[in-house]
């Protein structure tokens, strides 16, 4: 595949592609979902998202010789068949790691002060600690949180001293965040992981949050329980048969989005950076472009705050789901036409930045609420 100009099929909401690929040769981009084999039959390249099938149905007869998925996941993609087909692979793995765990962080703050109570002082439960339940789970615990983990792969490995068992992390934590992958096989498969021989394990007043993969949590039985058990606050950012929602299951979340938790630019365009730096890797060739290049300049990015400030105000100033949240349910008025609302709310995205974007002044780095802002993961500007 080293003889250029290549024939490249992106995901058309894949961002930078033009700039990362461009030099490589042509650029043709589709809809990931309806990707069909006469689509990709000249490809020498395929970039996809999480919504495309990559198997021997779409690939075979095909020229592809590389595929990148700009995720962190990879159920989607049949890596046996492209292993078996001599075709190079590769994902973004911790791409959008720091939005997703910005996108939970802000969530809990808004839902805090709804519900009058101190974030500090609850136990968080993370199930799945992968990159994204790993880098939560740093944050977390550098806010001074209590912080319970279930991951029995990673237990199965390392000892299980530092882990929790599931059913205990449910009745134990006061708030439950689902960051696994979504497998089927295995010794612990993550489908269904949640249903309804375990929901009620939650205590009352419980917050669960899932912006992993939808069907990790039965959503039929969630929606059962949850008529009984509405004490329990919902934040679901994934559904089972997305992008067809349950409009019920919807309705009963305080927090409900379309699959955007790591919609950052900073996480998509870092995903499709990744997919660059392994193609030129497979190729033997160096890297001409950074990050960097490809980041525009953030709208906001100098805050000054005031001593008395709410730490909510550095938060609200880079991301605030409720915007995300009101979009999503005005998308579920049609009924036939929610699972395209749903898309179209995934490819016409605002542009959303981390917190890192912003640099934070009028606070000091050694006071509590510096401490805490930097374990956020805001910026703090030196003080002369």
């Amino acid at each position: 595949m080293n003889n250029l100009p290549l024939h490249i099929v992106a995901d058309e909401n894949i961002p930078a592609v033009e700039t990362l690929f461009g030099g490589f040769g042509s650029i043709r981009r589709l809809p990931g979902r309806h990707l069909k084999g006469e689509d990709v039959a000249e490809a020498d390249v395929l970039l996809v998202r999480s919504i495309s099938r990559v198997n021997e149905a779409l690939l075979a007869g095909s020229q592809v010789k590389f595929v990148g998925t700009a995720t962190i996941g990879t159920d989607h993609i049949d890596q046996n068949y492209l292993q078996q087909q001599g075709i190079s692979f590769s994902s973004a793995p911790g791409c959008n790691a720091d939005a997703v765990v910005e996108y939970v962080i802000s969530s809990l703050y808004m839902l805090a002060a709804e519900q009058g109570f101190e974030l500090l002082d609850k136990t968080v439960g993370i199930i799945g600690v992968g990159n994204v339940g790993g880098r939560l789970q740093q944050r977390l615990q550098g806010m001074g949180i209590d912080v319970l983990i279930n991951d029995p792969p990673r237990a199965a490995r390392e000892g299980s001293e530092s882990f929790t068992a599931l059913d205990a992390l449910l009745a134990e934590a006061d708030i439950i965040c689902c960051h696994t992958p979504l497998t089927t096989s295995g010794e612990h498969p993550s489908k269904h992981l949640l249903n309804k021989d375990n929901l009620n394990r939650l205590k009352p007043g419980a917050v669960l949050l899932n912006a992993g993969r939808g069907p990790v949590i039965n959503n039929e039985d969630l929606l059962n329980w949850h008529r009984h058990r509405d004490d329990v606050t919902l934040i679901l950012d994934v559904w089972e048969h997305e992008p067809a929602v349950d409009a019920e299951l919807a309705a009963r979340a305080r927090i409900g989005t379309p699959h955007i938790a790591g919609y950052s630019l900073e996480g998509k365009v870092r995903g499709t950076f990744m997919l660059y730096e392994a193609f030129c890797q497979a190729q033997g060739i160096t890297p001409q472009l950074t990050l960097d290049d490809c980041l525009p300049r953030a709208e906001l990015t100098d805050l000054t705050l005031e001593d008395t400030a709410d730490v909510r105000e550095a938060i609200d100033a880079v991301y605030h789901p409720a915007a995300d949240d009101q979009r999503f349910r005005d998308s579920l008025a049609d009924a036939a036409q929610q699972p395209v609302n749903f898309d179209r709310l995934r490819k016409e995205y605002p542009v959303r930045r981390e917190f890192a974007s912003l640099t934070l002044h009028g606070i000091t780095a050694d006071s509590s609420k510096g401490k805490l802002l930097q374990a956020l993961g805001f910026k703090l500007a030196e003080q002369s």
